[in-house]
């Protein structure tokens, strides 16, 4: 049985302060859960209607049901299982290779996608305006699905960091260079703005290389692509241009 505070503890965590003061996120789903249980994502308590997770102590696990799993789910349709799990220590920035920066990204989903991007195109370090939502927001971590597990993520100020980089610095601007047509290094930071009003001003005046993705449309009316459909345009030319 699930406690009346235990109850208390993981629904407050669906807010930022709560998360940060308990230094606890949770995650629900058997895939998103299994892949943090592989990761160094240190178990809090797990929670199933299940007779799964043989790997999980019975001292870490317990069984709920569907009416109490409800309660304490942030799904509209609650899956089989909810895990909480400790904060890790945020890790040393890594700054090399290719590095993907966002600025004032908001939408939880577009901010789970683009860690999965990331993941997906061996894209090491993502870094964030403070102002970026929290990647332990359950939408994001579900939106993840695992792979929130697999890339560095750091909430920096972002304006001081582009400023002193020594990185050649990108940004995605409708009045940019063909990103077709360019040539792009192995090594740089990528900058994807805000879903409503993309790069702000402050740091587009330190982008030093404006790239756009081009419209093919005849009528070509369409105004922006979605930042996280833009990102994965934009980080697999980024992989092609390396290979």
């Amino acid at each position: 049985m699930v406690s009346k505070n235990q109850i208390k503890l993981i629904t407050s965590l669906q807010q930022k302060k709560y998360r940060f003061t308990n230094k606890l996120f949770f995650a629900e789903g058997v895939k998103v859960i299994q892949e943090l249980l592989q990761s160094n994502f240190e178990l809090e308590h797990l929670y199933t209607t299940q007779n799964d997770f043989e790997e999980v102590s019975d001292a870490k696990k317990t069984g709920i049901d569907a009416n109490d799993l409800k309660k304490i789910s942030a799904l509209a349709s609650p899956n089989s299982c909810l895990a909480v799990f400790k904060m890790p220590i945020e890790k040393k920035m890594i700054e090399s290779g290719l590095i993907l920066a966002l600025d004032n990204i908001r939408d939880p989903g577009n901010l789970g996608t683009i860690l999965r991007l990331c993941d997906w195109f061996g894209i090491h370090q993502l870094v964030c305006s403070k102002e970026t939502v929290d990647i332990y927001n359950p939408k994001v971590v579900q939106a993840t699905m695992g792979s929130i597990a697999r890339v560095n993520v750091s909430y920096i100020d972002l304006n001081a960091f582009v400023a002193h980089t020594k990185l050649p610095v990108f940004g995605t601007f409708m009045d940019g260079e063909n990103i077709y047509k360019t040539s792009l290094p192995q090594e740089g930071i990528i900058i994807m703005g805000n879903e409503a009003n993309g790069i702000s001003s402050e740091i587009e005046k330190l982008v030093q290389n404006r790239l756009t993705i081009p419209r093919f449309g005849e009528i070509q009316k369409t105004e922006s692509l979605n930042v996280a459909t833009a990102t994965a345009i934009i980080l697999s030319e980024f992989r092609r241009n390396s290979q």
